[in-house]
């Protein structure tokens, strides 16, 4: 974690604020069908659960505009070395999270035999993040024009567009299975390797997708960075919020022939999301480092998790699949047997599922808070 005295509170509190809804649409209590804000849109739409992991991206970028000083005066292989090595084990905590819990396990119990590799996915969200920073970092670095980024940025965006139109079923380029992303997905990884969630192999990490992702990454680091230039000023934060509202003009528009879809991660959803972020992280500003509403210190909660995304993200998974190993009544698990005993009992339905989740965040904030209080910031 970055402590040094020009790092803004703003962006503690946006990636916190992040990490606990992000918590919160993951782990919703069974019994009962969420709200519809809180699940992700089915293919093409929007809802604010696809705002989630864009905005996880647009605040990694916001990090690399204070971490890429530390690289100044510094050889490029040094550089690349701390880039490729920060990418690597990112990834490797991603695919051990998707292996986990290694062994066979079943409703008979443990099994003394190793998971297959051969059917663990091999992308995630993880995966994804530690690719988007590599290549933003690299471009970053090795890109001093910042036209000339912008330039490459446009191009992700719209050359995504072109290999689905092009590379997809003329039929139906923007299909779940019919995307040239898929049809990528299977032919370098295979069925085996890729996300079962929707029933089918379909990866919503996959390859192609990657590219407008990398886009989030590099908003967020001019973001971060024209606030340094600038200074947390009034002009600052309304010339962000006009981007902001451009950003969402143009996808809006370009929703028209490219459909906004996180699961697909088009290119109109990538510069929605930029957009949103934007107009959120202008707000935090004014409100946390302008206006200095945070006497009552409700900043510190989200700090709390802010300040160690990765191990709390990594707990908030690992913890809950943990829980569903545990049989403690027949075809149950402790965090289904809490839901359906306290929280479908006091709300039921939708009500219920929301508590049960918020009840959930709130545990893992309590393993964020046990590493602050005790001065531990895991990073890599």
């Amino acid at each position: 974690m970055d402590q040094s005295p020009n790092r803004f509170l703003s962006l503690d509190v946006f990636r916190g604020m992040t990490i606990c809804f992000m918590i919160i649409v993951n782990t919703p209590g069974s019994g009962a069908v969420p709200f519809a804000p809180l699940e992700h849109a089915a293919w093409f739409g929007f809802t604010p659960t696809d705002l989630v992991f864009p905005s996880f991206l647009f605040a990694v970028g916001n990090a690399m505009s204070f971490a890429m000083k530390k690289f100044a005066g510094q050889s490029n292989g040094t550089v690349v070395w701390k880039i490729v090595k920060r990418t690597a084990l990112i990834f490797l905590f991603g695919y051990l999270m998707s292996w986990f819990p290694f062994f066979l396990h079943d409703a008979n119990g443990w099994h003394f035999q190793l998971t297959p590799i051969s059917h663990t996915r091999i992308l995630g969200v993880l995966q994804r993040i530690a690719l988007c920073y590599m290549f933003a970092s690299l471009m970053v670095h090795f890109i001093k024009s910042v036209k000339t980024i912008v330039v490459i940025s446009v191009l992700l965006l719209f050359g995504y567009w072109f290999l689905l139109l092009i590379f997809g079923d003329p039929a139906n380029p923007y299909g779940m299975l019919t995307n040239a992303g898929t049809y990528l997905d299977k032919f370098v990884m295979g069925d085996d390797h890729l996300y079962h969630g929707e029933g089918v192999a379909f990866d919503p990490e996959g390859i192609l997708s990657t590219l407008p992702a990398i886009v989030n990454v590099i908003c967020g680091y001019f973001a971060g960075r024209y606030v340094q230039e600038k200074g947390k000023r009034y002009e600052t934060i309304a010339k962000l919020m006009l981007w902001g509202g451009l950003f969402i003009f143009i996808a809006l528009c370009w929703n028209m022939a490219f459909p906004i879809s996180k699961k697909l991660w088009s290119s109109p959803f990538t510069l929605l999301t930029v957009g949103l972020d934007l107009l959120i992280i202008s707000a935090l500003i004014y409100i946390i480092e302008i206006r200095e509403w945070n006497k009552a210190n409700w900043t510190a909660f989200f700090t709390t998790v802010g300040k160690n995304p990765l191990p709390v993200y990594l707990f908030s998974e690992l913890f809950l699949v943990t829980l569903w190993m545990i049989k403690v009544t027949p075809g149950g698990n402790p965090a289904g047997w809490i839901n359906q005993v306290f929280f479908q009992v006091v709300a039921p339905g939708a009500v219920g599922s929301l508590l049960f989740a918020i009840f959930y965040m709130l545990i893992c904030w309590t393993f964020g808070k046990i590493l602050d209080k005790n001065k531990i910031y895991l990073r890599v």
